[in-house]
């Protein structure tokens, strides 16, 4: 019989993702808050991917690999310190996750754009950190 209560439930698990997904018309402070969090977690992979490129093209440089992961995680320190205060004008309430995500989503798009200014490094230009390709 479960095939059956799955098939039941299949409705439902749709309308869910769907509304989920429907981030341009958020209604309600709950969607709006997913939302926020669903558009972080796309900055963030971008991040991730593009500090990936920035690792590999720092093979050869292990200083600078070094002094990039300590850049990045004094970096992540900060965006989260910030983005706390920045909210904490409403913490405790229920537009809290939405603020906060809201700028740590901006704070990110930023460190992305830094990246990738990196990875766009010239040959010879030697105010880049990150050698080019």
């Amino acid at each position: 019989m479960p095939p059956r209560f799955l098939l039941a439930l299949t409705p439902l698990m749709l309308t869910t993702l769907a509304h989920a997904v429907d981030c341009d018309n958020a209604a309600d402070q709950t969607t709006m808050n997913q939302c926020a969090a669903q558009q972080h977690a796309a900055a963030d992979k971008e991040l991730n991917a593009l500090y990936q490129q920035i690792t590999t093209r720092l093979k050869a440089n292990p200083d600078s690999k070094k002094l990039l992961v300590s850049a990045q995680r004094s970096w992540i320190a900060f965006r989260d310190a910030e983005c706390k205060f920045s909210a904490s004008g409403v913490e405790g309430g229920s537009v809290y996750p939405l603020v906060y995500g809201n700028c740590i989503t901006a704070l990110t798009k930023a460190r992305v754009e830094t990246f990738k200014t990196y990875l766009k490094c010239q040959e010879g230009d030697l105010s880049c950190p990150v050698p080019g390709v």
